[in-house]
């Protein structure tokens, strides 16, 4: 069955049917309006954040499906923190803050993505992101937490998610 992958990033619930992709999906012989609404459907969780999203086309049939990526670790956190871009200066500059919990959430939904084996681990690359953007989690260097958790203060809260890591795909 011939097939036809059409790679994009595409803002998350807000992808409109013009170029590049209109054209594309005509010459596909696919109704743009219909695959415009189902990407906005399946990416409605990521409003305001790019998301990578792969189309699977089989070109005899016109059936697709559409495979929706993760946003960037970068776009995650500027969106718990509601702020729009990261700091030019993050040494000097915040951005915004974010808690601990949303750390969390964050290393859990890049789970698929990200090599570190542990919750522990993941979370302390997500600080270090965190801290390279421009925020503070619950008011406080990035840095200071990695140390906080690598003596085992967030042990405890670390436990109560290690489920949802555990059923993360990855």
């Amino acid at each position: 069955m011939p097939t036809k992958s059409i790679k994009i990033v595409v803002e998350g619930g807000n992808v409109k049917p013009g170029p590049p992709l209109a054209p594309t999906l005509s010459q596909l012989g696919l109704n743009v309006g219909e695959v415009v609404k189902k990407i906005n459907d399946a990416t409605s969780q990521f409003k305001g954040m790019s998301v990578p999203v792969t189309l699977e086309v089989d070109t005899d049939t016109k059936k697709y499906e559409i495979k929706v990526g993760i946003p960037t670790t970068t776009s995650l956190l500027l969106k718990f923190a509601n702020a729009n871009e990261p700091s030019g200066d993050p040494a000097h500059k915040k951005v915004g803050d974010i808690k601990f919990e949303d750390i969390i959430q964050v290393a859990i939904m890049k789970k698929p993505q990200i090599t570190a084996k542990t919750l522990k681990a993941a979370v302390k690359s997500i600080l270090g992101t965190a801290y390279s953007i421009g925020l503070t989690v619950d008011k406080k260097s990035p840095k200071e937490l990695v140390k906080a958790v690598d003596e085992g203060k967030y042990d405890d809260l670390l436990a109560k998610y290690e489920q949802k890591w555990n059923e993360a795909e990855g």
